[in-house]
């Protein structure tokens, strides 16, 4: 029933014009705004509903994940552009980037205290 269906995923924020300002300026998104609601445009043609929550509670864990082809230049890049990457690890570099096992991420927060992340292909 719903497997031809273009699903899209969504998620809360409590301040909207905080969270678009964020998502064009500071992350450089191509961002819609209908109805109340924002809806993020990313490559591909994916689009991600964003909506307001009043006393919106962030998820514990990564609700958007950014891949790049070159982890450091974006990692300093968002540096220059006012981002603060997450320390969940020792094995975290100077730039926030984890070097662990598995793919090389970093994590950041939107306004709204949401985790996104970058994480090279």
């Amino acid at each position: 029933m719903l497997k031809d269906s273009k699903a899209f995923s969504g998620f809360a924020v409590d301040d909207l014009p905080a969270a678009k300002s964020f998502y064009t300026e500071t992350l450089g998104l191509d961002v819609t705004e209908e109805n109340g609601l924002l809806r993020l445009q990313l490559a591909g043609g994916n689009a991600v509903l964003v909506y307001p929550k009043p006393q919106h509670t962030p998820a514990e864990y990564t609700i958007l994940n950014f891949p790049v082809d070159d982890i450091d230049a974006a990692a300093k890049e968002l540096t220059d552009r006012g981002i603060t990457f997450e320390r969940y690890s020792d094995q975290q570099d100077g730039l926030g980037i984890y070097r662990g096992q598995g793919p090389l991420i970093a994590w950041f927060k939107d306004p709204a205290g949401n985790i996104f992340s970058i994480i090279q292909n």
